[in-house]
């Protein structure tokens, strides 16, 4: 019988850069919406089906490492683990859960600017991206979507209490752990205003300003992905984007929306852009997610506002050309997308497994 190795574990080995050979024997479409860094991919899941290995008979793989298979839900997976070990002898893992349980793994990388220290959260697999803001014993955390004992932990580590707990909007492709943040540390919770949400919360707008430490966080309203979109500027810094601006293109206006109303969001989200371009091109982009997994190398995923509006290059040229592009390049809908917002927007935690709403890549951005 295959022995099976939990996500922390895999995260631990993963981080410490343990050597492991991640075999992955989903199917290649599967693979490829989204896989764990470094993995290496089989397709031999319909060979597994029928009780064979197929193609994993005559892969080469090390004999010198932990063998860890991966597949959605761990089945398919434990069946290579099993035959890989009696008919091959290698004593393969199984990742318990599959890559459903591997959408909640994370990991982290900081940089600093004096007093200044930044912490992105990322969800490996699911590609949400997250961050806790130090300042001289102060604390805003933004985008919360890992555990809330995280950033708590990670706040404490350094001697700062969080005193903020921000969102940059209503997200639909993962469930805000924001609010249970914000009771867990006893810190102020912010949205944008709206009225979208049902719970208690303070609202801010743009030109607001937040102080943390010797610094601020000023709000900026960017609609376009949302209506209630904001970016959160820090002076000299940064741009905390959320799904506005990423790295390598912009935000869907699409969802829960009509024709007509994505053609006024596409418009709103041109004009957001330019505000946000015209800014000082050595401020930092940290955006709310990639579209890749999160490798684990501790490099922050950030790049110069010059930079990125470069990569967008003709994309900002004219409105009509941005609305048309967008609206052409519109990813396939994300799954649970309605039933994610209404969580977010109601605040009640479901009693249900939360991956079971999230597994699968982020569709946020078009590029």
């Amino acid at each position: 019988m295959s022995q099976e190795i939990d996500v922390e574990t895999l995260t631990g080995w993963l981080a410490q850069g343990k050597p492991v050979t991640v075999l992955d024997v989903r199917p290649a479409h599967e693979h490829g919406a989204w896989w764990i860094p470094g993995s290496r991919h089989v397709d031999a899941y319909d060979a597994l089906k029928a009780g064979s290995l197929g193609p994993l008979l005559d892969e080469s793989l090390p004999t010198d490492r932990p063998v860890v298979t991966v597949c959605n839900l761990g089945r398919a997976s434990m069946k290579a683990a099993e035959l890989l070990s009696e008919q091959r002898g290698i004593p393969a893992l199984t990742l318990r859960g599959g890559m459903k349980a591997w959408s909640v793994a994370w990991n982290t990388a900081s940089c600093s600017f004096g007093p200044l220290e930044i912490t992105q959260v990322r969800r490996t697999g699911k590609g949400c991206l997250s961050y806790l803001i130090r300042a001289e014993g102060e604390a805003a955390v933004i985008d919360a979507s890992v555990d809330p004992k995280v950033y708590v932990s990670l706040a404490n580590r350094d001697g700062a209490d969080i005193r903020y707990v921000l969102d940059t909007h209503i997200h639909a492709d993962h469930l805000s752990r924001s609010r249970r943040l914000a009771g867990m540390s006893g810190a102020e919770l912010m949205l944008s205003r709206q009225n979208r949400v049902s719970f208690p919360h303070k609202s801010i707008a743009g030109g607001d300003r937040l102080p943390l430490g010797s610094t601020w966080i000023e709000v900026l309203a960017t609609p376009g992905h949302t209506d209630e979109s904001v970016t959160y500027l820090i002076p000299h810094v940064g741009l905390f984007s959320g799904d506005t601006l990423f790295l390598n293109g912009v935000g869907r206006p699409d969802l829960h929306a009509s024709r007509e109303e994505m053609e006024i969001r596409a418009r709103l989200l041109f004009k957001s852009l330019g505000q946000l371009t015209s800014l000082d091109p050595r401020l930092l982009v940290f955006p709310g997610h990639t579209s890749a997994p999160v490798s684990f190398n501790e490099r922050v995923l950030t790049a110069p506002l010059g930079e990125v509006r470069s990569r967008l290059g003709s994309w900002l040229s004219s409105e009509e050309e941005f609305v048309n592009r967008v609206l052409a390049r519109i990813p396939e809908t994300p799954p649970n997308y309605a039933a994610i917002t209404g969580i977010n927007e109601s605040g009640d935690w479901p009693e249900s497994d939360p991956t079971d709403l999230e597994a699968g890549a982020n569709r946020c951005a078009i590029s």
